[in-house]
């Protein structure tokens, strides 16, 4: 599981995942995915580990999305229903841990790295954090359906249009007094504090918090059961999406044409 761009580690009741490319923001690469869907199995088969806390390691980002040069390869539409199959994977893996995940979010936690913040149980971040998915300003992409619902879950409809529809990403202000993080802590006290709340909850009826968990969980799920890959296509498949991934690499402002 641990290569230099994941690492893993325990202390007792507590399971520590760092994402480790600091120089790149922590952007996920496949093997980091890899990395993650691997660790949720390990957490899920030690019955001594109660808790699993996800960082960014650097101090400037929890996770900057997927690594853009990754998208380069797409001519297909299977190739971007794969890649939302694949990540949904890992994130629905995440997600349905049986033990409570806490996300440290220290910087950034855009694109890919919102959606795995998003699928924690709780999230702490720093006063200069910043959340969310401007992808209609970067790639011209999509959420797939159950990104679309967890940010719904957390913000509403209205707040989750006009954060997708701006383009903008949420403060720690903003962020805790919409209830998208559960504190805002300042950047040298974040890892401690996510540490000192997990031994408290690592502390509780085991079994009270995977049922809890879990029955949250089911009713998310219930209302997700919607096929969204046309709208996956039509997104991945646009002259707009090659323009915004080109641009992204080349380190200039996009031309969408809605096309």
């Amino acid at each position: 599981m641990d290569n230099a761009e994941f690492l893993f580690e325990q202390d007792g009741p507590l399971a520590t995942v760092t994402f480790n490319r600091p120089e790149a923001r922590n952007a996920m690469t496949w093997a980091m995915y890899d990395g993650l869907e691997e660790a949720c199995e390990t957490v899920d088969k030690t019955p001594e580990v109660r808790v699993l806390i996800l960082r960014g390691a650097g101090g400037k980002a929890f996770v900057a999305g997927t690594d853009i040069s990754q998208f380069q390869t797409f001519r297909t539409p299977d190739d971007a229903l794969d890649y939302e199959r694949r990540l949904e994977r890992v994130i629905g893996r995440l997600e349905s841990v049986t033990k409570p995940t806490i996300a440290a979010i220290e910087g950034y936690a855009t694109g890919a790295g919102a959606v795995i913040a998003l699928a924690c149980d709780l999230r702490y971040c720093t006063p200069d954090s910043q959340i969310g998915g401007p992808i209609a300003r970067t790639l011209g992409n999509c959420l797939s359906i159950a990104n679309y619902a967890r940010l719904m879950d957390l913000l509403g409809p209205a707040r989750a249009k006009e954060l997708i529809f701006r383009a903008r990403l949420v403060t720690a202000q903003e962020a805790g007094q919409a209830g998208l993080v559960n504190e805002v802590v300042p950047a040298e006290r974040l890892y401690a504090r996510a540490q000192e709340i997990a031994r408290e909850i690592a502390g509780n009826a085991p079994l009270t918090l995977r049922v809890t968990k879990e029955a949250i969980r089911r009713l998310q799920v219930h209302r997700r059961a919607v096929d969204g890959d046309d709208l996956t296509v039509l997104a991945y498949m646009s002259e707009d999406f090659r323009e915004g991934v080109a641009a992204f690499l080349e380190k200039r402002k996009p031309t969408f044409r809605g096309r």
